[in-house]
């Protein structure tokens, strides 16, 4: 039975520069600014960890208890073997000695199975449970959150930093409480056999018990850190086999080895770190028995020969002294697992805090089926606090009607791409959609009517028909067939002998850039979305490719509010209105014709490109006999 539990509180488009949400300090700068909380501030994060297991964990105590109070009759019955049977030559206890540790140890050893089946069990369920909680939550993040994060630094805490937090409800935290409970016991019987002894031991112990307390304390920071490098390194070995090519292309695999053996090297820095540090415990616990063990020699001895102390009653002591001092050695190896679980709790628990899209109290409103009126009012933004990027955007695009965004790279169009997508919110003026501010709707219900289409296309490491049926998954057969056919996916697709269930292998690296192009197309006509996104759709594809899918684009961008960035200005001719973009503002705006006769700055755009594609078609020093092309 699995148990959900709570924790804590798509590509971009590109363009202008690194989007950088305003002031927003990365998930590693957070872990290494804010001060480490005590325990007593995890432990709330832990209770909701334990609390819808409660029933386990009650059931998993009575187990430990009748574990716990099993072990016990080993050492009482060699004390009434000794002074009554072997002594004493009472030879009919005997049997019963001898059935009192059987049953005894038959019940421990089911309870141990029990115990270890039903833990080891429900820990893993809560791996699981956490697994896809934090993933769910990293999912409804803001883009900003993912410009500022690396990719195998999330990975890290999906995957690693919950890991150890199994220990909080396995075997770790049991192992824990048994073992305070075993003391216990044990302590209360000692002070019944010979108080003197038990009070000295006692002491010795104590001490070392602070010891250890201050030692835990020392070794969390440790933990915290170990997760951070790994989180690290994980992240620039996922940016660098995803970037293989370009590491080849420029001869830098040994500089990439270099960079992570560097990082290698910090965890393993780290790892000897705690490892000294918990050899260091181990050692003072071996010297701790030791001195203990030589002590309660000493003094048994001399309670014997005066008197106080029978061999039956010594040998029970000294059983049930090694209960008592057990578990106190074994904290340090339970200790250092629950040490490592409460870093690792304190790390999930930091992204669990970070504010959902939707969460915000200001989007409220859940949007119907929309009709694509888009409009700019007076839109300001910036990445970064007083450096804006959009200085007093305004502009209406009418349901059905193609706008194109033109202008130098840097110029703010993948910035208004990124505020019509919602990834960022405008930090002046608004955005309406139909009416509705962006700001306060909820974008689940606004992306779900939005199709995009980008430059560098992604696929998943999946089949053809996955990678269409992504942006729909309900869609039917014959649905899925029509995109293929519109974007004319099926005319590569049936070629290949698996056909649609193709593997096309990570990103799509085994397709063409046109055939990786027409795939998004088709996913994006099965989306049916009210509003398009266009951004760089043909740039990095070869004139014959561009064509094949032209047709496919046609379709797509029929009846829909459509937005295009271009920098081949011939594809946008026909478009309702051209904005043309300069230092974040808008520099001129109208249809094709308007702005060619204006001959400003899209004019000299649209001539330099023409003139230069035209020019790559003549034999060298032809070039100068071109003339401007006319509209």
């Amino acid at each position: 039975m699995s148990t959900s539990t709570k924790l804590g509180g798509s590509a971009m488009p590109s363009g202008d520069k690194p989007l950088r949400g305003a002031g927003r300090a990365t998930v590693a700068e957070l872990s290494a600014k804010r001060p480490k909380p005590p325990l007593k501030k995890v432990m709330p994060e832990v209770w909701k960890l334990v609390k819808p297991r409660l029933w386990l964990i009650s059931g998993s105590f009575l187990l430990m208890l009748v574990n716990r109070l099993c072990s016990f009759v080993l050492p009482v019955s060699a004390k009434f073997l000794i002074n009554d049977v072997m002594y004493g030559g009472n030879m009919k206890k005997l049997p019963i000695i001898i059935g009192a540790v059987a049953g005894a140890t038959f019940l421990q050893g089911v309870s141990s199975y029990s115990l270890t089946q039903l833990l080891s069990t429900e820990g893993q369920r809560l791996i699981s449970d956490l697994r896809k909680q934090v993933q769910q939550h990293i999912g409804r993040l803001p883009v900003a959150f993912y410009d500022e994060n690396r990719t195998g630094t999330l990975v890290a805490r999906i995957m690693t930093d919950v890991e150890g937090v199994r220990n909080l409800v396995g075997t770790g935290l049991l192992d824990f409480a048994g073992g305070i409970l075993t003391a216990v016991i044990a302590f209360a019987i000692l002070i019944k056999i010979n108080p003197r002894m038990t009070l000295l031991t006692f002491v010795i112990l104590l001490v070392f018990g602070v010891i250890l307390q201050r030692a835990f304390k020392t070794i969390r920071p440790i933990f915290r850190e170990r997760a951070k490098i790994n989180a690290e390194v994980t992240g620039r070995l996922t940016e660098s086999l995803g970037g293989v090519r370009v590491v080849k292309g420029y001869h830098a695999e040994e500089s990439e080895a270099n960079v992570f053996a560097k990082g290698v090297t910090r965890l393993l820095e780290n790892v000897i770190s705690s490892l000294t540090a918990q050899s260091l415990m181990t050692l003072s616990s071996t010297m701790v028995l030791g001195v203990v063990g030589g002590i309660i020699m000493f003094l048994g001895a001399h309670e014997h020969v005066a008197g106080r102390l029978s061999v039956g009653d010594y040998v029970e002591y000294t059983m049930l002294l090694a209960f008592m001092i057990a578990p106190i050695v074994q904290l340090v190896s339970i200790g250092t697992q629950l040490t490592e679980a409460l870093a690792g709790l304190d790390r999930t628990t930091e992204i669990m805090n970070e504010m959902q899209e939707d969460s915000e109290p200001s989007r409220s409103i859940a949007l119907p089926e929309i009709k694509g009126d888009v409009a700019f009012d007076n839109v300001f933004f910036e990445y970064e606090k007083d450096k804006p990027v959009l200085h007093g955007i305004s502009f209406d695009s009418k349901p059905g009607t193609v706008t194109a965004l033109v202008g130098s790279s840097g110029s703010g169009k993948s910035t208004i791409i990124s505020l019509i997508c919602g990834f960022h919110t405008a930090t002046g003026g608004a955005i309406f959609v139909d009416g509705v501010d962006l700001a306060t709707a909820r974008l689940s219900s606004y992306r779900e009517q939005l199709g995009v289409v980008l430059q560098e296309t992604f696929l998943f490491d999946g089949t053809i028909r996955e990678n269409v049926l992504f942006s729909r998954p309900s869609a039917t057969h014959e649905q899925l067939m029509e995109a293929c056919r519109i974007a004319r996916v099926d005319e590569f697709a049936e070629r290949f002998p698996e056909a649609y269930e193709t593997i096309v292998g990570e990103r799509g690296v085994k397709l063409s850039g046109g055939q990786r192009q027409r795939i998004s197309i088709a996913r994006a006509i099965l989306a049916d979305p009210r509003i398009l996104i266009l951004d760089e759709a043909t740039s990095s594809l070869d004139s014959e490719s561009e064509a094949m899918i032209q047709n496919g684009l046609n379709f797509l961008m029929k009846g829909r509010t459509t937005f295009v960035i271009a920098h081949r200005l011939s594809t946008i001719r026909k478009a309702d209105q051209i904005l043309v973009i300069e230092r974040g503002k808008i520099l001129e705006r109208g249809t094709h014709d308007e702005l060619y006769k204006l001959g400003g700055r899209y004019y000299d755009l649209y001539t330099r490109q023409h003139g230069l594609e035209a020019n790559l078609f003549l034999a060298p020093g032809e070039g100068d006999k071109v003339e401007a092309v006319t509209a």
